[in-house]
């Protein structure tokens, strides 16, 4: 599997910045500034590190825990009644399960195959 080419990579990526950017134009309650910023920053990180290491198995299980630590984020930092913040990270959160969900097996391929020069 080639470095920096996997769709799901690239969207975990791009759903870290957009959490973690969401606080500029959502209005926040309780917790959700942290949590956001910090959540969607180790999301972005841990894709551009499966990027560039596509057969690290447990990088796609990061994804996954990420994403499910963003879906009971609004309950867990008392902002499930503010609808713009909790349905971003709802949403971002489920996405984030699906796609690391989706790369586990090939990324378990990669890891399982001869490297390729």
């Amino acid at each position: 599997m080639k470095k920096w080419t996997r769709w799901q990579d690239w969207a975990a990526v791009a759903l870290g910045l957009y959490v973690a950017l969401s606080v500029l134009w959502t209005t926040q309650a309780g917790t959700s500034t942290p949590m956001l910023i910090t959540l969607g920053i180790l999301l972005a990180g841990s894709g551009v590190v499966s990027l560039a290491m596509p057969g690290l198995v447990s990088v796609e299980w990061i994804h996954v825990a990420i994403g499910a630590l963003l879906v009971i984020s609004p309950w867990v930092g008392g902002y499930a009644s503010q609808m713009g913040v909790a349905w971003t990270s709802w949403i971002c959160g489920a996405l984030a399960i699906v796609g690391g969900a989706l790369a586990i097996q090939p990324a378990r391929q990669a890891h399982r195959s001869p490297i390729t020069h």
